[in-house]
């Protein structure tokens, strides 16, 4: 499926002519001209990607980023005139993953959204529908959310998909999360498996209890 991309800027002139360079590459576009629009546009729909300016009306590029990463990690790119040192410092600070001054080539920023792509895939590795581990990154994604785990949750869910397919005993698990020199009992997995289950939601049937023994992962990928 192509991937869609918001493109966020009050000059028409602007969203137009990104536009026809990512349409060139089989992306879908959407579009908004202030930053109210861009967050309603990014709630009701799936969005991979936000190209946003940071003069906007009704909400400006900073306030609007900061509202996409309360609730989603897709990359954004900040198109903006404002080039100082300070401004591109905020961006990054606040969640962006690359920023864009004007004026610009359409060409470069086209070949820095496939980059993006291509990296946040090369990171990324998707486990079942909707359900995906960024091992650099440390997190968990479902349906594009980043998962709010504890280290250690992170590190059952990463064991137990390390070894998808296996019967894995509380033991092992207790042996490999928490190392040999932690002293708790048994019900320490347990208790974990059932928190991670919770925050899985939908996707908590993945995990599989093999009764009197342990946990299994399984998934479709």
């Amino acid at each position: 499926m192509n991937k869609t991309i918001l493109i966020v800027d009050d000059e028409l002139r602007i969203r137009k002519l990104v536009a026809d360079f990512l349409i060139r590459e089989d992306y879908n576009i959407l579009e908004a001209d202030n930053g109210r629009l861009a967050l309603d546009i990014l709630f009701d729909h799936k969005v991979d990607l936000v190209i946003l300016d940071v003069m906007l009306p009704e909400q400006n590029g900073w306030t609007v980023c900061k509202e996409i990463r309360k609730k989603s990690n897709i990359p954004v790119i900040m198109l903006t005139a404002k080039g100082e040192e300070v401004d591109q410092l905020l961006a990054f600070e606040i969640g962006a993953d690359e920023y864009v001054t004007k004026p610009f080539s359409p060409k470069i920023l086209t070949a820095r959204v496939t980059a993006l792509f291509r990296r946040m895939e090369g990171d990324k590795k998707n486990i079942d529908e909707g359900l995906a581990i960024d091992t650099e990154a440390r997190q968990v994604l479902l349906n594009e959310h980043s998962l709010h785990l504890s280290p250690t949750e992170y590190e059952l869910f990463n064991y137990l998909i390390e070894n998808k397919g296996k019967a894995l005993s509380r033991e092992q698990i207790l042996n490999h999360v928490w190392n040999y020199d932690y002293f708790g009992d048994l019900r320490t997995v347990d208790t974990h498996i059932n928190r991670l289950r919770t925050k899985l939601g939908t996707k908590s049937t993945l995990i599989q209890t093999l009764r009197g023994y342990g946990y299994k992962f399984e998934a479709t990928k």
